[in-house]
């Protein structure tokens, strides 16, 4: 039996989106001229064919997402003057994100964030995890969703340019338990967003936390410092971050029924 995640768990699945700022140059939100492009991003180490997809909308607002990792390279966004920046953080080619990063751009699996001491209990069953944070389970492990290549397939829905991108992890895979399919939906729409929406399955009880794990700079890449930005967490609460702030090893995350 196959478990479906649902999207609507806050602890298993995100929906993200990157909005134009009030006073942005945008046209109306579900006008035509969206396109998805692929082209080459080179081999991995290990004999790998890497796809860069290049996502543009009818505004000329461009994303572009990478096969290794599910990964964001660029994303070209106007200022209020309608001066065009690439806002997050990224290299220029493959070998940069094969090295050792912050996990710039990427997509974060099976868990993001720290398990402490590598091991979670589940339905009874003690699981240790691969780890690579000290004696900490960190982003995924050795090899997390980060450093795969996933297959993509373009949608477009409305003309409204979208990769979705798929990932299988077997069984046992860093150590978690069960098969699990995990997909995720970039997609920019004509109002300026970039929308990213994750879902997953498995066919037994596991955990998951999927998430992106971006850096931006809303003055441009290179462009100085981010100390004079100011953010807004549109959520109820928040955990402020201390050594002890890892996840507890009890925590069920996301266990399919």
């Amino acid at each position: 039996m196959r478990h479906r995640i649902p999207a609507a768990a806050a602890a298993c699945a995100a929906v993200a989106v990157l909005a134009a700022a009030p006073g942005w140059a945008q046209s109306a939100a579900g006008s035509k001229g969206g396109r998805v492009e692929k082209s080459s991003f080179g081999t991995t180490k290990d004999g790998q064919a890497v796809d860069l997809y290049t996502l543009t909308n009818a505004n000329g607002v461009v994303a572009k997402i990478i096969t290794y990792g599910a990964l964001l390279t660029e994303l070209h966004v106007p200022d209020r003057t309608g001066a065009t920046a690439d806002v997050v953080l990224g290299f220029k080619t493959l070998q940069g994100y094969e090295g050792d990063h912050p996990y710039f751009g990427a997509t974060i699996g099976r868990v993001a964030n720290r398990i402490a001491k590598g091991q979670f209990k589940l339905n009874g069953q003690e699981y240790t995890l691969a780890a690579n944070n000290g004696p900490n389970h960190l982003h995924g492990g050795l090899r997390g969703f980060d450093k795969r290549v996933w297959k993509a397939q373009p949608v477009s829905v409305g003309g409204v340019p979208a990769v979705r991108f798929t990932y299988t992890s077997a069984d046992m895979e860093e150590g978690y338990p069960g098969a699990l399919t995990a997909t995720v939906t970039y997609t920019l729409t004509h109002a300026n967003e970039l929308r990213l929406d994750y879902a997953a399955t498995t066919d037994k009880p596991t955990i998951v936390n999927l998430t992106n794990h971006s850096y931006f700079n809303l003055a441009g890449e290179g462009q100085g410092t981010i100390l004079d930005h100011d953010l807004t967490i549109m959520a109820d609460r928040s955990r402020p971050w201390t050594t002890r702030s890892f996840r507890p090893a009890r925590s069920p995350a996301c266990a399919a029924p």
